[in-house]
């Protein structure tokens, strides 16, 4: 296992790869956009059990997106994180669909996130394919 930088920095990336500092910005927003969620969710729909079909992908997905970091950074093995990627992609979908039929205003809030994970996987795709 390798916690190198060099190993990302000298990998062949899309030209569409953004500066490393818009990454913190963005997982910044996202993750609150998430926290809100979540907590809408929770607190104003039939998913106050916790039981609620969305938020079960959710969760699923959520752990996906704290394991992939680990796989593709630590690991170096952007394959299996492409393949987590797609996971979270599928499961995020599912989510939204779900999440419509309870709400269309606390749905909306995860678009962002969903189109992000699939621009992530299209970088994560092009390393995959260039290196």
């Amino acid at each position: 296992m390798s916690r190198s930088s060099d190993w990302y920095k000298h990998l062949h990336k899309s030209k569409l790869t953004p500066p490393d500092w818009v990454f913190s910005v963005v997982w910044t927003l996202l993750y609150a956009s998430i926290a809100v969620y979540y907590v809408l969710m929770i607190l104003f729909t039939s998913c106050s059990n916790f039981q609620c079909f969305p938020l079960i992908l959710f969760t699923v997905q959520m752990g996906l997106n704290f394991l992939w970091p680990m796989v593709f950074f630590w690991y170096e093995k952007p394959g299996a994180a492409l393949a987590i990627l797609l996971s979270k992609v599928g499961l995020t979908a599912a989510t939204l669909y779900y999440s419509f039929q309870i709400s269309l205003t606390y749905s909306y809030i995860l678009i962002p996130y969903a189109a992000w994970i699939s621009f992530a996987t299209y970088l994560n795709a092009y390393i995959v394919i260039h290196n």
